[in-house]
Parts: C-alpha cells; sequence; structure tokens
C-alpha cells in the first residue's frame, strides 16, 4: 500500500469517511470561497450570510456601491479587497458568459474548468479546486494551509514545494475517489492534532508515518 493511501486509511478510521455532499452552486461557492480568504469559518460565514441578506441576487452584488459590499462583509476583514475582488469577478463572468451562471462547468473537463476559474481576477489554485471540488464533486484537491502543513510534516509533499505544487503532487498519489474525504480530514486533523504551533505528536494516528515525527522523536512524548 502506498503511503498516501495508508494515510488515508488511518485518516479514515480516525475521522470516518466522508462521502461527498455538495454545498451549493458554483457562484456562490466561488463568492463563498473568495470571502473565505485570510479569515476564520466563522467569520467568513458571517459576511457571507450578510451579503446575501443584504443583496439577494448576485446581479444586485455586482452593481451595488462599492461602500455598500464593503460594509455588508466587514465581518470577514480585508473588506475593501475582497469587494473589488467579487465585483470584478461578477462583472468578468457577465461579460464573457452573458450571464452570473457557472453551471456549464459541471460538464467542463477538469483542468479545462480550473484554467477557467483561474483565469478570473484574484482565483487561485485553492479557490478554483474548493469551487470545483465541493460545489460540483470534481476529483481535485485544494490546499489551504493545514493541507499544505500536514502534508509537509508527512513527507508527501516537499519542504520547499508550494501550495500549489503540493497540489500537483497530492492528485498524483491520492486516487480520485478518495480525495475528497483525504482534503477533509487532512484538514480536521491540521486543526485538531497536527497544529502549526506545538502540534500533539504524542496523540497522532499518523506518527508512524510522519517525516517531522521521525526527526524529532522527542515529541512522541
Amino acid at each position: 500500500m502506498s503511503k498516501a493511501l495508508e494515510i488515508h486509511r488511518l485518516l479514515i478510521q480516525e475521522y470516518g469517511d466522508r462521502p461527498w455532499a455538495h454545498r451549493a452552486d458554483p457562484l456562490s461557492e466561488l463568492i463563498g470561497t473568495i470571502l473565505s480568504q485570510n479569515t476564520s469559518d466563522l467569520n467568513s460565514a458571517r459576511a457571507y450570510d450578510a451579503l446575501r441578506a443584504a443583496f439577494p441576487t448576485w446581479e444586485q452584488v455586482r452593481d451595488a456601491p462599492v461602500e455598500a459590499v464593503v460594509g455588508a462583509i466587514h465581518s470577514g476583514g480585508l473588506a475593501a479587497i475582497k469587494t473589488l475582488r467579487i465585483q470584478r469577478v461578477l462583472t468578468t463572468i457577465t461579460g464573457q458568459r452573458g450571464s452570473l451562471d457557472l453551471c456549464f462547468l459541471a460538464a467542463t473537463p477538469v483542468d479545462e474548468a480550473r484554467r477557467w476559474l483561474m483565469s478570473l481576477d484574484g482565483v487561485g489554485a485553492k479557490t478554483a479546486a474548493c469551487v470545483l471540488m465541493f460545489s460540483l464533486g470534481k476529483p481535485v484537491m485544494p490546499v489551504d494551509t493545514h493541507v499544505h502543513r500536514v502534508s509537509g510534516r508527512l513527507g508527501l509533499s516537499g519542504p520547499k514545494d508550494t501550495p500549489e505544487e503540493t497540489e500537483a503532487i497530492l492528485e498524483s498519489v491520492v486516487p480520485p475517489a478518495a480525495r475528497y474525504a483525504f482534503h477533509l480530514n487532512v484538514i480536521a486533523h491540521g486543526r485538531l492534532i497536527c497544529k502549526a504551533q506545538r502540534p500533539r505528536c504524542a496523540l497522532c494516528v499518523l506518527a508512524c508515518r510522519c517525516e517531522y515525527v521521525a526527526q524529532h522523536p522527542e515529541l512522541k512524548g
């Protein structure tokens, strides 16, 4: 069994399997992911709910005065920057597609859909992958700060690999059908055990497979 599959098996034992569950339409997922950048899940959820309460349609968000959108999403942090990104994305989509509907991505090959999303100003690899995975069930691998850190410590990716490089590495070693559960379980593990500061290696079910622990055996307790 490959190292990635063994890690996947151990994480399922610890956190359970995760069958795919649809979260939102692709455009809503895209805007929600932009709002999640550089803030907590709680704050981004508050900002998203406030934005939808103030502007029930994405057309209204696109056409609203900048200061009104900034005010609606202030709880998510970086409100001015995120407002600019969101309104630019909505304007670009309207110009390219004629309407604010990204459901065409469901029938678009993964690599083509990823490239199209990343052509939008302010949409990087992680944001594009989140839309593809959570809204459309595509077999991609979003790499957030937890996935990047845990993968590096385990030795699945290298210490100098960027998140984009880590995404490509993980997609090469984690089978498509396992990527959704792997992604969510690695995030859970990063939040609970493999923390950025003071990782709880003595409690880690992956310690026997971890290069970071091998280099710091005193952390096993």
